[in-house]
């Protein structure tokens, strides 16, 4: 009985169970949850959550958190729908944003890395400050359509066997960040530089910049998220940054066994946390939960979720001075 404790519960296991009871449960209680046309609804908003969360996993378990993802992925897709609206070539527009995108991962990356400027706040003002310009000076609506006939239209109504694309997306992007993490050397950094920063420094690793990439990456999915939600809606709509989306993408990866405290976590946990989330959030709209009770939920299970990951993974003294979280 020496085994058994909080150390040796496997939160995957735990997650995933919860998940197929839920299924099984709406199922069969809940009128329509098992028609094909909400079961494609479910992949595809698992697929958006989870590429999201795919990007907030790789800084979580560098040690890192990123609260500007949203920003960045609902402004940098309007600011381009704008530019092809007003008649930019779709080659150039797309150059041109994708180049916002990076710069602003680069620049959170520097600000936590060289600036010592903790990531919460660093990517708490960067994505304020994404959201203020573009929608500012850069876009004329809070909703931009998607010109009839563009490319992302054509994406979002790609389909395979009936599976929306973005599970494809979803599924090529978690197998990619998958080896990644697992087969590269930059991707093992990740995983030395989030248990224990200062010793990955004293043995050479290139701390610093590994950190730098981790923030770019994370952009980078985030505006492939924007373009498969765009092609989905058929436009994209700027409020959404003000929604409750940066807590479900946070959730995903805290439920399904990211360690907060750095240097634990796996693909594996943002798939399982992404079908929990996915498959609640899509009962709960079926009872017809009002969202102010929604996100109250959400909200409870997340902070259930925090005091879980901190009974299981305690933050070392460094971790606490660090601030990062």
């Amino acid at each position: 009985m020496q085994g058994i404790g909080w150390r040796n519960l496997n939160q995957e296991r735990i997650v995933l169970v919860i998940a197929v009871v839920i299924f099984i449960t709406a199922s069969i209680a809940l009128p329509g949850f098992l028609t094909t046309d909400n079961i494609v609804a479910i992949a595809r908003s698992v697929s958006v959550l989870g590429i999201l969360a795919l990007g907030m996993a790789i800084v979580i378990i560098g040690r890192g958190i990123d609260l500007s993802v949203v920003a960045i992925m609902a402004m940098s897709v309007a600011w381009y729908l704008q530019l092809l609206g007003t008649g930019v070539d779709s080659g150039a527009a797309l150059s041109l944003v994708l180049a916002g995108v990076l710069g602003i991962g680069l620049i959170n990356g520097f600000l936590v890395a060289y600036a010592d400027v903790p990531a919460i706040f660093v990517t708490l003002a960067s994505g304020s400050f994404v959201f203020g310009v573009v929608r500012s000076q850069l876009i004329t609506q809070d909703a931009v359509p998607v010109p009839s006939g563009n490319w992302i239209e054509l994406v979002g109504g790609l389909r395979f066997l009936n599976v929306p694309v973005e599970v494809f997306i979803f599924a090529g992007l978690s197998f990619t960040t998958f080896l990644f993490l697992r087969y590269t050397k930059w991707g093992r950094y990740v995983y030395f530089a989030g248990d224990n920063p200062v010793a990955a420094r004293n043995i050479g690793m290139p701390v610093r910049p590994m950190l730098v990439l981790r923030y770019v990456i994370s952009a980078a999915i985030a505006f492939v998220a924007g373009i498969l939600t765009a092609g989905s809606l058929h436009s994209i709509n700027t409020r959404i940054v003000n929604s409750t989306l940066l807590y479900d993408i946070v959730l995903v990866a805290v439920i399904g066994g990211i360690g907060l405290s750095g240097g634990k976590g796996s693909v594996r946990n943002v798939l399982f946390g992404a079908a929990l989330i996915g498959i609640m959030l899509n009962a709960m709209t079926i009872i017809d939960i009002p969202l102010i009770y929604q996100n109250l939920i959400k909200s409870t299970i997340l902070l259930a979720a925090i005091i879980v990951d901190g009974v299981l993974n305690p933050r070392d003294e460094q971790t606490a001075q660090q601030g990062d979280i």
